[in-house]
């Protein structure tokens, strides 16, 4: 069942760093490429590209018959989704099954176990991992106020079919349940064609911590240690960190553990990752929702573990066992992640396509930089605004941040605005240096950036 040419149904950094994997063993790639990626980074490195449509991702990237038909035409017998687009989407992986396609992600039965929040929330409950203390299933604006008065204000509404940072809803008090509930009903089923809404206790003082694990076909399940993803801005991540350094080694290990026996609970094999939330006050922590799919900040863990995880996906994928035991896992050091986006931070974050006229990424002992884009590049309207991962590795925090610091500084983009400069603020943040965050204490720095206030 091995691997020798990857259809990447995808586009942009994670396409490009498909590629790169797939370089590394010996495989061959096609490309998948909108009319408006014709010249991108990855239609250059790959053994060769098709179209599957117009610019409009809605006409091409997901669209899971064209992707399909693409990869056989390619002649190739295995397809990497990427992250987005249809990478947790049962279908793909079940016309790939259809097709004789290898699908480089977990079954389609893993995928629908964990893409309902509500039936991942009750796996997890009968797997003996916490969860937030909530109501499963709230019909109605009637119900969920009762609901609320026993589970306590604030509350989330949230979308049992969302992903992805939407779908949730805040209500802060019962004078604003009814009109919430609809509004994130209403959302829930124009995003996703799925207005079933699930109720979970709001934790204020909370951190956003996330389990990376692996599993084979031969039910053999590990976990690679956790992230700290706090750093959000309307639920998207900004900057990620390995190890979460608030975690006493005691929660740690309970944390990675849960991870690992939920993963094994569903017999999930290949890359996913188990997120959860994590009280500051009390030191708990609760199971929110499983990715089944490689995620965004997964190099910041490849840089404390080694582990090329991509390349994991790829081989465990081609049927072959883990080439390690949990006991081999070693952590080394501490990784920051920051997100380099297409976007003004000026003017309110608005995204800012465009030709690229200077393209100069920072580079040196410990600094990576994942990315598509290149001097002359042309920006499109198309897509997520990521240009780049900046992934900076040090001894230990303090030394990562100095080094993550250093390599901003040195990041040079010309043509189009990008969310440097605000990184930037955030680095040299004295709240963010000794760790005294959670996952809103983004969103009031944002504030004070736009207002012109010093971060």
């Amino acid at each position: 069942m091995s691997v020798s040419r990857v259809f990447v149904a995808n586009r942009g950094e994670i396409a490009v760093r498909v590629i790169k994997a797939c370089q590394s063993l010996g495989i061959e790639t096609v490309a998948a490429v909108s009319e408006a990626d014709r010249e991108s980074l990855a239609a250059k490195m790959a053994n060769r590209s098709i179209c599957i449509g117009p610019p409009r991702s809605i006409d091409s990237y997901l669209k899971t018959a064209t992707l399909v038909a693409a990869a056989q035409a390619g002649g190739c017998d295995a397809l990497h989704p990427g992250y987005g687009f249809l990478s947790e989407r049962a279908e793909l992986a079940q016309a790939c099954a259809d097709n004789n396609i290898t699908f480089i992600g977990p079954s389609a039965d893993n995928i629908t176990q964990m893409g309902d929040k509500l039936q991942a929330r009750q796996i997890a409950a009968s797997s003996g991992v916490p969860t937030v203390p909530g109501s499963d299933h709230a019909k109605t604006p009637h119900e969920a106020a009762l609901l609320a008065e026993k589970v306590g204000y604030p509350i989330l509404l949230k979308a049992s079919a969302g992903g992805g940072g939407r779908g949730i809803k805040l209500v802060s008090n019962p004078a604003e349940i009814e009109t919430t509930f609809k509004t994130a009903a209403a959302e829930a089923r124009a995003a996703f064609g799925n207005d079933t809404l699930y109720m979970e206790r709001y934790v204020g003082n909370a951190r956003h911590i996330e389990v990376q694990v692996l599993g084979d076909h031969f039910g053999n399940v590990i976990h690679l240690g956790e992230r700290d993803c706090s750093l959000q801005r309307r639920h998207q991540k900004i900057i990620e960190e390995a190890p979460a350094y608030a975690l006493t080694p005691e929660v740690r290990a309970r944390i990675c553990s849960a991870a690992a026996t939920l993963a094994r609970s569903i017999g999930y094999r290949n890359a996913g990752t188990i997120e959860f939330i994590y009280d500051n006050d009390t030191e708990e922590f609760f199971f929110l929702e499983m990715n089944t799919r490689i995620q965004v900040e997964h190099p910041v863990t490849e840089m404390i573990t080694g582990v090329d995880l991509v390349a994991q996906q790829l081989l465990i994928a081609g049927g072959q066992p883990l080439p390690f035991k949990q006991s081999d896992v070693q952590s080394n050091g501490h990784a920051i992640e920051c997100r380099i986006n297409a976007e003004s931070p000026q003017h309110a974050f608005r995204p800012c396509p465009g030709r690229i006229t200077e393209w100069q990424a920072p580079s040196g002992d410990g600094v990576r930089v994942d990315s598509h884009c290149y001097s002359g590049y042309f920006v499109p309207p198309y897509y997520d605004s990521l240009l780049a991962k900046l992934i900076v590795h040090g001894m230990d925090r303090a030394e990562a941040a100095h080094k993550t610091k250093q390599a901003l500084s040195a990041f040079r983009v010309a043509g189009i605005d990008t969310g440097i400069p605000f990184l930037e603020a955030v680095i040299n943040d004295a709240d963010y240096r000794i760790g005294n965050v959670n996952t809103r204490w983004l969103e009031k720095k944002l504030e004070e950036y736009s207002s012109g206030q010093n971060v």
